[in-house]
């Protein structure tokens, strides 16, 4: 089980913007082993990248067309040489631990249960 992270006032959390997102292209990070370059339609009209930890756990053939949730407002960061402008919530059973192998870990990308158009809010 993972460990508690410290509480947050409910106010820090709503600052968070949670939106659905449409994969629409994946790719390998071409300067990253475990990482996936992801093409987003995120409704705003203007394409979103974001690059995703989840290279082996998913290909990018497996993502093309689904619906995801992202966290939209997270600072644009540049991860080997890509930028990166969002994050795409997921699951895992287990911490992240660099140092073990990708097998003990399930990894599991957070979707919406019903078609929702993208850029709906999640809340």
């Amino acid at each position: 089980m993972a460990e508690s992270k410290p509480m947050i006032a409910f106010e820090d959390f709503a600052k968070v913007d949670l939106r659905v997102a449409k994969v629409v292209h994946a790719e390998n990070h071409p300067n990253a082993d475990r990482l996936l370059k992801i093409q987003l339609d995120d409704g705003s009209g203007t394409p979103r990248q974001i690059c995703a930890g989840i290279k082996g756990y998913y290909t990018p053939e497996q993502l093309i067309g689904k619906h995801i949730v992202i966290v939209a407002n997270l600072e644009p960061r540049t991860i080997r040489g890509e930028e990166s402008r969002g994050m795409l919530l997921a699951a895992s059973d287990a911490p992240k631990d660099p140092n073990a192998p990708q097998s003990e870990r399930n990894v599991v990308v957070l979707t919406p249960m019903s078609e929702i158009a993208a850029g709906s809010v999640v809340s």
